[in-house]
């Protein structure tokens, strides 16, 4: 039983694994993160499974991190807020490595976080409503944790182009950038989705396998050292004067001092 994810299995093996805190536009929480990691091991590990289609219940695809847990990390000590980085990058590499085809079915908006679970989709879909954004650095932080992903996503070259500005873009951009692999009118995205995923019927699961696992080995690895250096920078940055500056201008509903 699950809280914060749903998890529904057609009888043509297609698995949608949805975000389901509508009310909270699908913010991850410690919760959702734990639930997703085990649902990638359960549906990487079911053979009965071809394609696994990461969808969201409501209005939006994922606004990034849950205030409650954004509020826990503020109080936290170093070695908690490493601790919570790097659950949340075994969460992202659980699905990035998943040994079926993940499509992402992405609409409304896709902030922080968000975007990192665009990025360790195999295609993305999305309608031309969708806003994205790397956001951290508007709160005084940074995207560390899901920057390996973005990184491997776009190219280093394009990132650069949204990794520091916090802006936010719709879909041109993000089709342009490579967050999405192909945008579609509302109407036509379930049916667009659905059809990705039905055609990795007619290949050999374990072929498609070990050809996404070889496509992987290509690119620089994001290995637990990589993960490491992505949660102690991380960690770092919640350290200093303008992480607790932007949290609690966040919270407070305020500006942030740099920005006077």
């Amino acid at each position: 039983m699950t809280d914060t994810i749903r998890i529904e299995t057609d009888d043509r093996g297609i698995a949608t694994l949805a975000l389901a805190r509508p009310e909270k536009h699908n913010a991850m929480s410690a919760e959702m993160i734990a639930e997703l990691t085990e649902a990638a091991a359960t549906l990487g590990a079911d053979p009965g499974v071809r394609a696994v289609i990461l969808a969201a219940d409501g209005a939006t695809f994922c606004a990034g991190g849950d205030l409650n847990w954004m509020r826990a990390q503020a109080d936290a000590t170093r070695a908690q807020r490493i601790a919570e980085a790097k659950k949340l990058a075994g969460m992202l590499r659980a699905l990035d490595t998943l040994p079926k085809p993940l499509i992402g079915r992405i609409h409304g908006n896709a902030f922080g976080g968000g975007v990192g679970l665009a990025c360790v989709c195999d295609m993305t879909i999305g309608t031309d409503a969708v806003r994205m954004g790397l956001t951290e650095t508007r709160l005084g932080l940074i995207p560390a944790t899901i920057g390996p992903y973005v990184a491997a996503r776009v190219g280093p070259a394009r990132a650069r182009a949204v990794f520091m500005s916090g802006q936010r873009f719709g879909a041109d951009e993000a089709l342009r950038l490579g967050l999405l692999s192909h945008c579609v009118e509302a109407d036509a995205l379930e049916f667009t989705v659905r059809d990705a995923a039905e055609a990795y019927r007619d290949c050999a699961p374990g072929a498609v396998a070990a050809a996404k696992a070889l496509l992987r080995s290509f690119a620089p690895p994001i290995d637990d050292a990589v993960l490491d250096r992505t949660a102690n920078a991380l960690a770092d940055q919640w350290e200093t004067d303008e992480a607790a500056e932007g949290i609690a201008a966040f919270f407070g509903k305020r500006a942030p001092a740099w920005t006077d």
